[in-house]
């Protein structure tokens, strides 16, 4: 009986480890499937950009405003979510394309044109913070009153709706309450860890983007990163009770 016994025991762990085997098969499959969806996607960007910049060093009109259009939602979506008010925003946004426009020429193609058009965006973002908090000064809105907190997170809108957080029929109300003391406390964060919760945690860009972007090592990355978010967690914690 105790052979039957640790044979059934030894069949059914052999069971379970080929069970194991399949859902990691499956997963793997699953996760291949995405990546190269998001691959394809990736190259035909890059492949799209690499057309767009040859047109606008060769001074076609048209392709600026074609890189307006591409870029405009994600852009202003970035500088509305670091600045907090929609004017400075607003702003800060058409400077990052003129900006483009003037230094198209120096763009040698070293990386994706996006992370070069995001670091643009980043360091006008952190340039004008800088200079606002020299004079004192600094004003808030409500972003979900703008177009730009509803975009889709591929055009730079926010990875996951906080209403769908928020369970009951008050969700909207609550969730609006929510991002609007979420946008309140990054506000109060330092220029670097308020960048990172954008790039990362509200427009979901990928770790190798953002090291592009910021120039960061990977591991200095993960760790300011890491600190942002206990510091934004830390803040968060007197809207929570």
């Amino acid at each position: 009986m105790k052979a039957v016994s640790e044979a059934s025991a030894k069949a059914d762990e052999t069971g379970d480890d080929r069970s194991r085997e399949r859902t990691q098969r499956s997963s793997r499959g699953r996760r291949t499937v995405r990546d190269e969806a998001e691959d394809r996607r990736r190259r035909e960007q890059d492949r799209r950009d690499r057309r767009l910049v040859k047109r606008l060093k060769e001074g076609d009109d048209r392709a600026f405003q074609e890189l307006v259009s591409t870029y405009q939602n994600r852009i202003f979506s970035l500088t509305l979510r670091f600045m907090g008010n929609r004017e400075e925003a607003e702003d800060l946004a058409q400077e990052v394309f003129l900006t483009v426009f003037r230094a198209i020429g120096s763009y040698r193609g070293d990386g994706r044109f996006y992370t070069w058009l995001y670091r643009i965006a980043s360091n006008t973002c952190k340039n004008r913070l800088k200079y606002l908090k020299g004079r004192h000064h600094h004003r808030s809105i409500d972003i979900e009153d703008s177009p730009q907190a509803q975009l889709p997170a591929q055009e730079g809108g926010a990875r996951q709706s906080l209403q769908s957080q928020v369970p009951g029929p008050e969700a909207a109300v609550q969730g609006n309450r929510l991002q609007r003391a979420i946008q309140e406390e990054i506000a109060q964060l330092d220029a670097e860890h308020r960048l990172l919760i954008v790039l990362r945690d509200i427009q979901g860009l990928s770790y190798q983007d953002i090291i592009r972007i910021t120039g960061l090592p990977a591991g200095t990355l993960k760790s300011r990163l890491h600190r942002a978010r206990l510091a934004l967690k830390k803040r968060m914690d007197r809207h929570m009770r």
